[in-house]
């Protein structure tokens, strides 16, 4: 295989990576954060703390940053050919097949063959919204970037691929951030303590930083501050993350069961 061949293989997994990340992204920051339809562990046997639930939710947001991880590292390998024209359709076309089949995956394995969860779980009808979250953002952008790609590649014509790397790197750049961030108005977090720390020093290093416990479930600590959040302060008691705090996963403040 010549190594343009190489590169041009790197290029299209790196979209299909880039935009399966988008995907998870979307689903991520739309239904568990905004809207708030549903956890990734909804209905699980046995998940049913809310503790457990954003746990879980995080581990997902910490999947789509290593696939955006290894689609960023392909895209950054496929240099030789982001100058070819035709490379930026090539590139949007695969990036829009990854964001469908993300969905595809979600449906059918997540809604269908496991049910840990459905779109909307507060809907009378589940699976009306399933079949219609599967078309919209599974089969849809599929279709679309299957017949956007049909016959093109670097080399072909059209535009370069340098514009639609940047803009697709971009949106990972706005996207996984964001799903770190806590609401504006947030005043719930999620605390872990070292391991050494006994509850009795938890407690405490809680009401130092001016805030009350909500529940405490498995080493997670729900607080509420009083205020204004303090998380600094609980760092410097003994916390190891923080919810609040975007270092400290702030995506798993969003939840309207506190």
């Amino acid at each position: 295989m010549s190594p343009k061949m190489r590169a041009a293989g790197r290029l299209r997994w790196s979209a299909y990576c880039l935009g399966f990340a988008l995907g998870g992204f979307f689903d991520g920051i739309l239904l568990h954060q905004i809207l708030q339809w549903h956890h990734l562990l909804s209905l699980v046997p046995g998940v049913g703390s809310i503790a457990d639930q954003i746990f879980f939710d995080g581990l997902f947001h910490a999947l789509m940053y290593l696939v955006a991880a290894v689609g960023l590292t392909l895209l950054a390998r496929s240099g030789a050919v982001l100058g070819a024209p035709g490379t930026g359709r090539f590139i949007f076309a695969n990036a829009l097949i990854g964001f469908g089949f993300w969905h595809v995956v979600d449906a059918v394995v997540s809604h269908w063959v496991l049910g840990i969860h459905r779109i909307n779980l507060a809907s009378s009808n589940p699976l009306l919204w399933d079949l219609a979250w599967f078309a919209l953002f599974g089969l849809a952008p599929v279709l679309s970037g299957w017949l956007l790609r049909r016959g093109q590649g670097p080399g072909g014509s059209g535009t370069t691929g340098r514009a639609a790397a940047l803009g697709i790197a971009l949106c990972i750049a706005v996207a996984a951030p964001w799903a770190a961030l806590p609401p504006a108005e947030a005043r719930s977090a999620i605390v872990l303590f070292r391991p050494d720390l006994s509850d009795g020093q938890a407690v405490n290093a809680i009401r130092i930083a001016g805030a009350d416990i909500l529940w405490q479930s498995r080493g997670a600590w729900a607080v509420r501050w009083r205020d204004e959040p303090r998380p600094g302060r609980l760092y410097e008691e003994g916390a190891m993350l923080v919810s609040t705090s975007l270092a400290g996963a702030g995506c798993l403040a969003w939840t309207k069961s506190w």
